[in-house]
């Protein structure tokens, strides 16, 4: 109704339910796709409000503070059907341009909105000239990072965060190594980052696509690499909170 009938841009009308003033953002732009096709991306409808997406990430150790500016941002809300979270990837003009899709139930289901161009996966980009930037597979680790950092008293906000939008690897039927999408379009996006901090998941996946990473631009940044205390940074995030919940009964 927001948007079809009111005029309103999709993060308006996400601000406009969850009862915060609009802020003004261009509209949606056909993604050009790395095959060369233009897709126009089509986000689910939002819900009336985000208290399931809340509760589901609240169960994965994420900090309200770090939920509810995911949330003002329009970055994430929770869709009409299936109420599954949405991870909105906006352009340097503020307009969706990606989304990651994450089922909230037991299912653990996991896709991406029609149209994605995974060039502008979900990310939380530095207040101010930072030139960090922190590097996951997925908004659940990257919403994770943030909040361990919260926890140590760290402000998050003061390096980029990227969600890769999964694992990657060599081009299909092909030997060539290539770095993700989304990351060499927002090194192009930020050319002030000049150190990298990866936080890819403790498996062979994830230590494959880390090697591969430094292989190919460690001669041009400084790169660090993280590995998770458990399989991924959620994991991490559930195991300390599940710690300090044992210290203090």
């Amino acid at each position: 109704y927001l948007i079809k009938v009111r005029g309103m841009s999709f993060p308006d009308a996400v601000l406009q339910i969850n009862g915060n003033p609009p802020v003004h953002m261009a509209p949606a732009t056909p993604a050009i796709q790395q095959d060369g096709s233009n897709a126009r991306l089509e986000l689910p409808e939002p819900y009336e409000n985000s208290n399931r997406v809340i509760a589901y990430l609240r169960k994965r150790g994420i900090s309200r503070d770090v939920i509810e500016f995911c949330l003002d941002s329009g970055r994430l809300y929770e869709s009409r059907m299936y109420h599954n979270a949405v991870f909105v990837g906006f352009d340097l003009k503020g307009s969706p341009r990606y989304a990651a899709i994450r089922g909230t139930t037991k299912t653990r289901y996991r896709s991406e909105a029609s149209g994605s161009d995974k060039r502008y996966s979900f990310s939380i980009p530095a207040i101010g000239n930072s030139s960090e930037l922190h590097v996951f597979e997925s908004s659940i680790d990257l919403l994770s990072y943030c909040t361990l950092a919260s926890i140590f008293e760290k402000d998050w906000r003061l390096s980029h965060q990227l969600s890769l939008g999964g694992i990657y690897g060599p081009k299909e039927n092909t030997y060539e190594d290539t770095t993700p999408a989304a990351l060499t379009h927002y090194l192009q996006s930020y050319p002030e980052v000049n150190r990298l901090v990866l936080h890819l998941d403790n498996n062979d996946p994830g230590r494959s696509a880390a090697n591969m990473i430094i292989r190919l631009l460690g001669t041009a940044y400084a790169i660090s690499d993280e590995l998770p205390k458990g399989e991924d940074v959620n994991d991490e995030l559930v195991a300390y909170r599940k710690h300090r919940s044992e210290l203090t009964r």
